[in-house]
């Protein structure tokens, strides 16, 4: 409803963009009478702190005296002067909501939704600093009519989704990798392995930030068992995850090549990589004669 897959490249920018589309999903849900939901929330095209979501669900946003009738964008967040929750689904108050996030990045600051995530969703350095401005004005309305929430971690999670869910519809924020994990039973699991390979599509600063790899890293370290990621690219950025414990990481890319080429011939070139790292870590242990 509002990944950024969704928008074509050219047309990015989290200042026009809406989770309208999350609340109209959330909406459907209760007409097919689900009483719990869970929400996975990542990798969306939006800064909007997940005001357009609940737009989409009866609350009213104000400017001056005028109610705004389209879409909430992130741009339009600096336009609020008043928030309005009385006309919010009433359906929600017996819904259980629990929001699996990908990071666990606070709303605000050097860390938060706009400026760590929206850079690559299209904002300019200029659209950076607007949206961190118009994200500081909507949070402190939101908290004025719920509970805080700009500190929570996850609550940059989407653009700030995260954060609206939470304020708006009371919704429980929890961390999507350790969910994928208590539900696989990973730790039963970890106890019998000697090594685990992991991945992403890209690993860098923001690899350390609770994602996959981060809560991969968390729990086989405890365990002693070593990891070794790869992914498409490996950014400098990325050293960090040695200080958690990740034994090293390689990129799948063994010759120049475009995204579309790396996409396009992926299986293969996550094959080959694996394969290498196997063999070296076999060479490693002995279970390999080199003569």
């Amino acid at each position: 409803a509002a990944g950024l897959s969704l928008v074509p490249l050219q047309q990015r920018n989290p200042l026009n963009t809406t989770s309208y589309g999350v609340g109209q999903l959330i909406r459907a849900a209760m007409d097919a009478d689900a009483n719990s939901l869970l929400i996975g929330i990542g990798g969306s095209a939006t800064t909007d702190c997940g005001t357009g979501m609940a737009q989409a669900l009866g609350v009213k946003f104000y400017h001056q005296d005028y109610l705004i009738r389209q879409p909430m964008t992130g741009e339009l967040m600096g336009a609020v002067s008043r928030i309005e929750l009385d006309g919010l689904d009433p359906r929600l108050k017996d819904v259980d909501i629990c929001v699996a996030c990908d990071i666990d990045n606070p709303l605000l600051g050097a860390r938060g939704a706009a400026r760590v995530f929206s850079p690559q969703k299209g904002a300019s350095p200029q659209d950076v600093e607007r949206l961190e401005l118009h994200m500081a004005r909507i949070i402190d309305l939101i908290e004025s009519v719920a509970s805080p929430v700009r500190d929570m971690p996850g609550a940059g999670a989407a653009g700030g989704l995260g954060a609206g869910l939470k304020a708006f519809l009371n919704a429980e924020l929890v961390s999507g990798i350790n969910l994928i994990m208590d539900t696989l039973h990973f730790d039963d699991h970890l106890h019998q392995a000697e090594l685990i390979l992991t991945g992403e599509g890209k690993i860098d600063g923001q690899t350390a930030m609770g994602k996959t790899i981060a809560g991969i890293l968390s729990r086989a370290r405890k365990a002693g068992v070593p990891v070794i990621a790869i992914a498409g690219a490996v950014t400098q950025e990325s050293n960090i995850l040695y200080d958690l414990g990740l034994a090293a990481m390689f990129s799948i890319c063994d010759r120049p090549l475009s995204i579309e080429q790396a996409i396009q011939n992926a299986g293969e070139l996550i094959a080959n990589t694996s394969e290498r790292m196997i063999r070296l870590w076999m060479t490693a242990k002995g279970s390999i004669n080199t003569h």
